[in-house]
């Protein structure tokens, strides 16, 4: 059983795509993110051409609901923010007093990112095993690297964490995210005791673990942070019955206001009685503990 050193835990507000290209948007969910009492706004970035094949560019979206264009392609671009945008919602999420952060999907997006020097970039879990991508960011950045493990074999895990130990940057920079890679995902395929695995392997070689979730409701955070998971991301939206595929598996401001309210509640429960009576107690013990006579 593990005995944690139980930190406040820190939550990122995952807008991702959830703006829908709109810019104005995604300033108003990183206030709205920020009025909830989250530490941190992170979205994504893509360049589509260099991570798309052609094919898969040209192709129709999976699912035409979701769709902000005729093409894969072009429904990727319409929901893509330029550098100079980041650039901006940065300077905007600092001025309101919240952290801002991007996942990166491919190399050109990495170097851009890095260019605006945020405190750590994320690396989605379908891309954990672009080794360009990763050596840029290992390489040429130095803020934190957080790194989703959903749809990751144990043995590609290993290698990414080896990777970063070859420059002794892992146990400084490397967070890893326990996820399963779904929308939503069920609470049976959440596995949470990952999160031990986690530890199991990798405690004294990464900076530390956290959990990111795509499920419904908060429940599952809330064990996450309880057995460990120092960083808690949760997709969030403003309307959950919005346009797109990340919006059902969202929280919307209700939602993270619970969830901060609850991970504060669990932050000040987990801990060791004080003294074997707690003041609380002695009141109760004087007036009801049985005494023999």
């Amino acid at each position: 059983m593990f005995n944690f050193n139980y930190q406040t835990p820190k939550v990122i507000a995952e807008i991702g795509c959830n703006h829908m290209g709109d810019f104005g948007i995604a300033k108003e969910l990183l206030q709205l993110a920020k009025n909830c009492g989250v530490q941190y706004g992170k979205f994504q970035k893509r360049n589509n051409k260099e991570l798309l094949t052609e094919e898969q560019y040209n192709a129709p979206h999976p699912n035409p609901h979701n769709s902000y264009g005729d093409t894969y392609g072009a429904h990727r671009e319409f929901l893509e923010f330029s550098q100079d945008q980041h650039a901006e919602l940065k300077k905007f999420a600092e001025s309101i007093g919240i952290g801002y952060s991007t996942s990166v999907w491919d190399l050109t997006s990495a170097r851009e990112i890095i260019a605006l020097e945020p405190e750590f970039i994320k690396v989605p879990s379908a891309c954990n095993n672009h080794y360009e991508m990763l050596r840029c960011l290992r390489d040429e950045y130095k803020g934190g690297i957080h790194l989703s493990t959903g749809m990751t074999t144990g043995e590609e895990l290993q290698q990414v964490v080896e990777f970063f130990e070859e420059t002794n940057q892992a146990k400084d920079r490397l967070v890893l995210y326990n996820c399963t890679s779904g929308y939503p995902v069920p609470f049976k395929d959440i596995c949470l005791l990952e999160i031990n695995r986690l530890y199991d392997k990798y405690e004294s070689r990464v900076q530390a673990i956290g959990f990111s979730g795509h499920h419904l409701g908060i429940m599952a955070d809330i064990a996450a942070y309880t057995l460990g998971a120092h960083w808690i991301e949760r997709h969030f939206t403003k309307n959950r019955a919005w346009k797109g595929t990340d919006h059902a598996a969202s929280l919307e401001v209700p939602g993270l206001q619970k969830l901060m309210r609850d991970l504060d509640h669990a932050y000040e429960a987990l801990r060791y009685k004080e003294t074997e009576i707690l003041e609380i107690e002695q009141v109760q013990r004087d007036k009801l503990k049985f005494r023999t006579k």
